[in-house]
Parts: C-alpha cells; structure tokens; sequence
C-alpha cells in the first residue's frame, strides 16, 4: 500500500502547480517503478518566469504541508526545474525541455493519479 502521507503531499502540490496554471500536470504514481521516489509530478509554464513562479508555488505549498525540499536545481534558468521532496519528485518544464526529455513517455508504465482542481 502507498504511503498516505506522500500521496497527501503529492496531490497537494499538484494542486498548488495547477492553482498557479500550471500546463498539462501529471502525477506519475512511481513507487513500484523505482526507488527514487513515490511520485513524480510534471509540469509544463508557458515561460522561464511562469515555471520560476511555479516552482516557488510549489515549494510554498510543500511547506505548508510539513515539507520542505531536500533538494532543488534549475530555478534560476527557468527551463527544467526539479524539486525534491524525497518521496515526491517535481519537473517543472518550459514547452521546448518537456518535449524534448518527455518524462512522461520515460515513465509510461507508472500509473497515473487523477489531478484536478477542488470545487
């Protein structure tokens, strides 16, 4: 069974990347796959300031949560910005980077977990 509370992070800052418009979000259920992490989230901005914001979003949310990053590097270029919460991953893309890496092709045999905004 997941664990609950990575599943609460993870949803959380998916939440948090899609309240910040976020583009195509995608939350990869990874845990079976790796042990990196339990879940990845990908995540597209229209411009190297729109994933700047959505990684400061992000991480901003995290810590509302109870978590803050272990790692995180590429905010500054805005292209490709990965935030490491341990159990959750986070790939914040500018259009050109997401489909040039294309993660989500990489990871196909991950489950997906619904991601939506709360009513």
């Amino acid at each position: 069974m997941r664990d609950p509370e990575a599943h609460r992070l993870a949803t959380g800052l998916a939440t948090a990347a899609l309240l910040g418009k976020a583009e195509d979000p995608v939350l990869l259920d990874v845990a079976g796959l790796t042990l990196l992490a339990d879940y990845f989230l990908i995540c597209s901005g229209t411009s190297d300031r729109h994933v700047r914001a959505l990684a400061e979003r992000v991480e901003d949310a995290g810590r509302e949560l109870g978590d803050k990053p272990l790692h995180r590097e590429g905010v500054n270029e805005g292209r490709w910005v990965l935030i490491d919460f341990g159990d959750v991953v986070v790939h914040l893309f500018d259009a050109a980077h997401r489909e040039k890496y294309r993660l989500e092709d990489l990871w196909h045999d991950a489950p997906r977990v619904a991601v939506e905004l709360p009513a």
